[in-house]
């Protein structure tokens, strides 16, 4: 890595100011996103034990306290408040959230933001050029994105990418569909099949224009913006294709008033830190034992990534259920995921369920690989408040059940003739249970 890289970068000015705001709203959004949940999956009475947050116990004040300072830290960077020390807070607020949550923090889009907001520490103060390097960094960060993503789906052999079937039941598949998402299933196979050779296209060839002069990388981000666009309108990935989509910022230049910026003053410290990180991000991806990725792992700040190596083949969705009597059996209403086949898969990006979307992973599994899900059931037969709080509602709030039970069901999207039959949006199957019921002993007060 050049050290001629680390000078200043004016035209990209407007760049770093539209990127900030977007990192901020995205913070935001994630932080926002952890009010109702952070006591249900991993307060003291969450479902996973809740480990020492920030070196100290884990209390629900401690969990609250980081959530709120993160939430305040986010607003401080959209509105241009001391950024650099805002984007710090809210990078060590969400960190710590990403250590202590365990399988609730384990997705790709956590590590992008973590990363994305540690170079965006080194873009500099507005009345500087913003840092050629923090803006490599960045361009670098989106480049890798895409193309691993693209890299893994050829690697995968997964054979719907070969024959180009993968998008057939994508949007009906995917963690969290939309009601957008139900339409364009419907459309010919003709158009999935473009959209998926468009995938690859952008991923493995479009993605490199990032190191092109300006005029290649605007193609580039005139291609892919949609791309971006696409997802969110179809499907629920949280704030990761916002993430994305902000990141191509860079790829556009802009003059004018930036030009006449003072230079930049190179940090000694990106001088050390960006060649590091730009090490560990390749061998992230190529050589997951390099020294430097074990010891920064814990830190999610030099990831490898790789979207949709292998296609979902089909929908499978967990239901708690819970019963008094141990005949009739209530379900517990989820508040995001497809339940009830009359209702549209709604749009809810870039707020991310965390429990709903780790109930997708679990579903493609067994109950051993996420015991999660029995302390789900025990903390219900408990009526446990915080964990309540995950769910649309407690059918069970006169009294708590005798009995929760987890079941299977597997979902289809319906067709335009079954929907106009119908009015659903969906057709499923029971197929039984999922995970061993948990009881309450006869006579006792608790499972």
């Amino acid at each position: 890595m050049s050290f001629a890289i680390f000078a200043d970068a004016p035209q990209y000015a407007r760049a770093r100011w539209l990127w900030l705001r977007a990192l901020g709203l995205i913070f935001f959004s994630a932080f926002y996103s952890l009010l109702s949940q952070t006591h249900g999956l991993i307060g003291p009475n969450g479902l996973l034990p809740a480990p020492k947050l920030l070196w100290l116990d884990a209390s629900d004040l401690l969990l609250d306290v980081l959530v709120w300072l993160g939430m305040a830290a986010s607003i401080a960077i959209v509105f241009d408040v001391f950024p650099r020390a805002a984007i710090a807070v809210a990078f060590v607020c969400f960190l710590a959230f990403v250590m202590a949550a365990q399988d609730f923090s384990g997705y790709q889009s956590d590590g992008m933001l973590l990363e994305a907001a540690l170079l965006s520490l080194f873009l500099g103060r507005k009345d500087r050029a913003p840092s050629r390097a923090a803006v490599f960094m960045l361009q670098w960060l989106w480049f890798r994105i895409y193309f691993e993503s693209g890299v893994v789906k050829i690697l995968s052999g997964e054979p719907q990418w070969r024959n180009l079937t993968a998008m057939d039941k994508y949007y009906e598949n995917g963690p969290l569909p939309t009601w957008i998402g139900w339409y364009v299933q419907q459309w010919p196979h003709g158009f999935h099949a473009f959209t998926a050779a468009l995938t690859l296209v952008a991923e493995l060839l479009v993605a490199w224009l990032v190191f092109f002069p300006k005029k290649s990388r605007l193609i580039a981000f005139c291609i892919v913006t949609p791309l971006q666009v696409g997802i969110i309108l179809t499907a629920n990935y949280a704030f990761l294709n916002y993430l994305v989509l902000a990141l191509g910022f860079f790829l556009v230049e802009c003059g004018g008033k930036a030009a006449a910026l003072k230079a930049a003053t190179a940090s000694p410290h990106s001088k050390v830190i960006f060649p590091i990180l730009f090490i560990t991000s390749i061998a992230a991806f190529m050589f997951p034992n390099f020294p430097t990725v074990r010891l920064l792992a814990p830190f999610r700040i030099a990831n490898g990534y790789g979207l949709f190596a292998v296609m979902t083949r089909a929908r499978y969705e967990i239901e708690f259920q819970g019963t008094r009597d141990g005949k009739t059996w209530i379900a517990y209403p989820f508040r995001y995921k497809p339940q009830d086949p009359r209702k549209p898969p709604g749009i809810y990006a870039p707020y991310q369920p965390r429990f709903e979307w780790n109930l997708w992973f679990a579903s493609l599994g067994t109950w051993r690989d996420n015991p999660w899900v029995l302390s789900t059931e025990a903390r219900l037969l408990e009526n446990e408040p915080s964990v309540l709080r995950l769910f649309a509602g407690n059918p069970f709030a006169a009294a708590p059940p005798t009995a929760v039970r987890a079941v299977q069901w597997q979902y289809w999207f319906t067709t335009r003739e079954e929907r106009r039959k119908t009015g659903a949006w969906w057709r499923r199957e029971y197929l039984g249970d999922y995970a061993p019921a948990v009881t309450r002993p006869s006579g006792g007060s608790g499972p």
